[in-house]
C-alpha cells in the first residue's frame, strides 16, 4: 500500500513526493504506450498478407495445374482457392471457371481498393495503357520499372506471352500485396513508395536492384502513378533513391534515369521543385474506375492528369486522331485547343482549354479569368477584392508560401503579447451545470488515477518478489 499519510508531508514511502510522482508518471506513460503498441500491432497484423510471397507462388502453380472447372476465386477474400479450401469459403461470393486469360489480367479479377482516406486505387484505362506501351516500344526501352502501375505491368506481361518483338521485361512495385498471388518474386515487390520500403526485406530489395541495374542500367525506364493525395516531397525522396541506385550501375553522375511520372497538372511547380528536368506533356490520362478522370470530356470537366517526363518532348508523338498536333515553335505535341502565344513564346495552356494573354500581367491566364485593377492580378469574375493571391498570404511575396514566411514568427509574438485575456461569460444556470460537470469529471479522473496507481504498484511489487525468489 502507498502510505500517503506519512509524518513528513514532503515524502511518500520514504521517497520525496516530487520524485515519486515523476516515477509514477513515467510508468503510466509506459503503460499507455504499451497499450497503443498492442492495438497498433493488431491492426498491422490484420493488414498483413496471409501467406509469404514464396507460398503464394507455390499456390499459384498448384492453381494453374487444376482443371478449369476446379479453379475458383473468392471475391470476398480476394484469394485464389485450392480444392481443400472450398468448404471454408462456402458462404462467400465465389467466381468459378477461372481461365488462364483472366489470370493474366489480375487487375480485372481483383476488386480495386476504394477507401479514399487510406489508399484509393484507380487503374489506367486501356487507351492510356496502350499509349504508354506504344511509347515505350517506340523509344527502344527493353525494361520497365512499374511503380504503382499494375495495369501497364500486366499489359506488358500479356505482350510477352504473345512472343511479340521486341521483348520487354517488367517489374511491378506496388503497395497492394494481392498481386503476390499472380507474379513471382522477380516480377513483383510489395513496396511503399512514400518511404521506399520493401516489405519482403533484403531479398525483395535485391530483386529490385538486379532488375534496375542489369546490363549496366541500359534501356530501362521508370513509369509511376502515385496517389494524388500524397506528399510530392515524400515521393520525390523515394524516387531519388531509385535514381541513385541506377546511377551506381552506370558509374556516372551526369546521366538521368528516364522517368514517366503520372500526376495532375496543378502539381507541376511542386514536381519541378524536386525534379527540374521534368516537363509536362498535354496528353490527358484517364482511368477506368474514376468518375471524373475520363477522356473525351470538354471544358473544365476534362481529366487534369498529365505526364511528366525527362524524355525529349519532341520524341513523344501524341495521337493525331485525338486532336493532338505538333507545334514547330515549341517543338512538342500539344492539344488542339492549346494555341501558341507569340508574346509568351510558348503553348501556355495547362488544362486543355485555350488560354488568353493578359497584357497587364504579361502572361497567359485561364479563359474564365479577368484582370482586376484592385487586386493587381487576374482572378475569377466573382471574387473578393483585396485578398492575397498566389504566393504568401501574409506579406504577399510570390517567392515563398505562408509557412516559410519570415514574418510569421514576428506576427505570432506580437499577437500573443497584445492579446487580451479572454473571459468566458456564463449564466447562473450554466455555472451550476459547468460546476457539476467539472466535479464529475474530476471524480472520474481520480478513480482512473487510483486504478492506474494500483496497477503500477502491483506490478512493481511482483517484480520485487521475482527478484527475491531468483
Amino acid at each position: 500500500m502507498v502510505n500517503l499519510g506519512d509524518t513528513d508531508p514532503g515524502r511518500v514511502n520514504g521517497v520525496e513526493r516530487q520524485t515519486w510522482f515523476k516515477g509514477l508518471n513515467s510508468q503510466l506513460e509506459w503503460l499507455v504506450s504499451e497499450a497503443r503498441q498492442l492495438v497498433r500491432g493488431e491492426l498491422n497484423r490484420r493488414q498483413q498478407p496471409p501467406f509469404t510471397h514464396q507460398q503464394y507462388v507455390e499456390r499459384y502453380q498448384q492453381f494453374v495445374s487444376l482443371p478449369m472447372e476446379n479453379r475458383t476465386f473468392c471475391s470476398d477474400c480476394q484469394i485464389l482457392l485450392l480444392p481443400d479450401e472450398l468448404d471454408q469459403h462456402s458462404s462467400h461470393h465465389r467466381l468459378g471457371h477461372v481461365s488462364l486469360s483472366q489470370l493474366k489480367r489480375p487487375s480485372l479479377l481483383l476488386l480495386p481498393i476504394e477507401n479514399k482516406k487510406t489508399n484509393a486505387q484507380y487503374l489506367f484505362a486501356d487507351r492510356t495503357c496502350q499509349f504508354l506501351l506504344d511509347l515505350i516500344v517506340s523509344l527502344d526501352f527493353r525494361r520497365v520499372l512499374c511503380v504503382g502501375t499494375p495495369r501497364l505491368h500486366e499489359l506488358i506481361k500479356v505482350r510477352q506471352s504473345e512472343n511479340k518483338e521486341p521483348f520487354i521485361k517488367t517489374q511491378l512495385l506496388d503497395i497492394d500485396f494481392r498481386y503476390s498471388q499472380f507474379y513471382s518474386e522477380e516480377e513483383f515487390c510489395h513496396y511503399n513508395m512514400f518511404n521506399h520500403y520493401f516489405f519482403g526485406g533484403k531479398p525483395a530489395f535485391e530483386a529490385f536492384r538486379t532488375f534496375l541495374c542489369q546490363n549496366k542500367g541500359k534501356s530501362v525506364v521508370m513509369v509511376t502513378d502515385p496517389p494524388f493525395g500524397g506528399l510530392v516531397e515524400a515521393l520525390a525522396h523515394s524516387f531519388k533513391k531509385i535514381v541513385g541506385e541506377w546511377k551506381t550501375s552506370r558509374n556516372t553522375i551526369n546521366e538521368e534515369l528516364p522517368i514517366i511520372w503520372i500526376f495532375p497538372y496543378f502539381f507541376e511547380p511542386r514536381i519541378r521543385q524536386y525534379f527540374p528536368t521534368l516537363s509536362m506533356l498535354d496528353y490527358q490520362v484517364d482511368y477506368d474506375n474514376h468518375a471524373l478522370y475520363k477522356h473525351g470530356k470538354t471544358g473544365r470537366k476534362q481529366s487534369p492528369v498529365r505526364i511528366f517526363t525527362n524524355l525529349p518532348p519532341k520524341d513523344i508523338i501524341l495521337p493525331a486522331e485525338e486532336g493532338y498536333r505538333f507545334c514547330s515553335f515549341c517543338e512538342r505535341y500539344v492539344s488542339s485547343a492549346n494555341r501558341h502565344c507569340e508574346i509568351c513564346q510558348a503553348c501556355t495552356s495547362k488544362d486543355g482549354r485555350q488560354w488568353k494573354h493578359c497584357k497587364t500581367c504579361n502572361k497567359c491566364v485561364k479563359p474564365s479569368w479577368i484582370h482586376c485593377d484592385t487586386c493587381c492580378r487576374c482572378v475569377l469574375k466573382q471574387h473578393s477584392c483585396g485578398e492575397a493571391g498566389e504566393g504568401c498570404f501574409i506579406c504577399g511575396s510570390s517567392e515563398h508560401k505562408r509557412r516559410e514566411c519570415p514574418h510569421t514568427a514576428f506576427l505570432k509574438r506580437t499577437s500573443s503579447e497584445g492579446a487580451k485575456p479572454c473571459k468566458r461569460k456564463f449564466l447562473e444556470t450554466e455555472k451550476d451545470t459547468a460546476g457539476r460537470k467539472s466535479k464529475s469529471q474530476a471524480q472520474k479522473m481520480s478513480a482512473q488515477k487510483k486504478k492506474a496507481m494500483k496497477l503500477v504498484i502491483g506490478k512493481s511489487k511482483r517484480k520485487q518478489k521475482r527478484k527475491k525468489q531468483q
